[in-house]
């Protein structure tokens, strides 16, 4: 097995999906060992930092990668297993920004309001009781929640020469701030272009479900993947296997296209699989789909929808390339 390890300088981040040059050229079964910088930049370090004064809007997000991938071709699917994430810091940071977030006015949603007050919690891991704790600021409040890693933007290049920045999430993947991107996870991309040109980052310690103020427990992470590549075989927008759930990722504006993006993929999924018609697979998974939210505050929102594998005959997909990364991943 290839070993591939990479710890990017400031000056070797990305930002954007597309358009940047690839860091490695890599063949299929390699193993990757990266570190991601948080979607900061690791500029906001203090609970007195406020985000106008020191962060720079156009770094952040910056991501680890792209890699080419040899063999990879349009039409083609990027198998990336998720093997390991570890919060690389012992503190994650989180914060308020002005005119973003789910429930302040924003350049699309104009209002005459003044922006909410910039505020930033500094949540401090404890590793061995694998928490963090976050710290009231208007009360004497502390309270540990789990640390529960994952990471917010994991994408290939898109079509068409596009370059998209790394805020935004869509067919390609991206920024789509889905907590289900997690260890124990094989994610599937669409290949777009030649080498697919993959990158990650954006980890995150802990998120809730729609990432209501915008930012999550954002964390350096140190990152164990493993890349395999599907060959002849399409995958329209990103989906997730677990060892209990399949899951679709939508991303658009408004919210319900996304939704149903997320729906619409997984009843051809659930097709692909069992050789359902498109009206039977809509009938099942009215009755058995899940529907969290990803977020709702980026350039698109993202909807997921999961169905949970023990509802299902046994199924193969990818021809069980999960499973075969699963193994894999375990002896590593």
């Amino acid at each position: 097995m290839d070993v591939v390890e990479y710890r990017p300088t400031r000056d070797q981040y990305v930002w954007t999906f597309g358009g940047a040059p690839p860091s490695h050229t890599i063949r299929p079964g390699t193993l990757l060992k990266l570190w991601t910088e948080d979607a900061f930049s690791g500029r906001l370090t203090s609970t007195t930092d406020r985000p106008s004064a020191v962060l720079d809007m156009t770094e952040v997000n910056p991501q680890t990668g792209p890699f080419f991938v040899e063999g990879a071709e349009p039409g083609d699917t990027l198998a990336l297993h998720i093997v390991d994430l570890r919060p690389a810091r012992d503190w994650g940071a989180s914060t308020t920004i002005p005119f973003f977030g789910a429930l302040s006015g924003t350049d699309r949603t104009a209002l005459l309001h003044e922006p909410l007050p910039e505020r930033t919690w500094i949540y401090e891991l404890d590793r061995a009781r694998n928490t963090v704790a976050f710290q009231a600021q208007s009360v004497d409040l502390r309270l540990e929640l789990p640390c529960n890693p994952m990471l917010g933007t994991v994408g290939v290049a898109p079509a068409g020469r596009e370059v998209r920045s790394s805020l935004v999430p869509d067919a390609f993947g991206g920024n789509m701030d889905t907590p289900e991107m997690k260890p124990g996870v094989t994610c599937y991309l669409g290949v777009n272009v030649e080498g697919a040109l993959f990158s990650v980052g954006d980890g995150h310690y802990r998120q809730g479900e729609g990432e209501s103020c915008g930012t999550a427990v954002e964390g350096a992470m140190d990152v164990t993947l493993l890349v395999e590549l599907i060959k002849n075989t399409a995958t329209p927008w990103p989906r997730i296997e677990s060892d209990t759930h399949y899951t679709v990722v939508g991303s658009s504006r408004p919210l319900e296209d996304a939704w149903r993006i997320s729906q619409v993929g997984m009843i051809d999924w659930l097709g692909q699989l069992y050789g359902f018609d498109r009206l039977d697979a809509y009938q099942l998974l009215t009755q058995v789909a899940e529907s969290p939210l990803a977020n709702v505050v980026d350039t698109n929102y993202s909807a997921v929808t999961k169905v949970a594998k023990s509802l299902l005959p046994t199924g193969s997909a990818y021809g069980g390339m999960h499973a075969h990364l699963r193994e894999i991943g375990g002896s590593v």
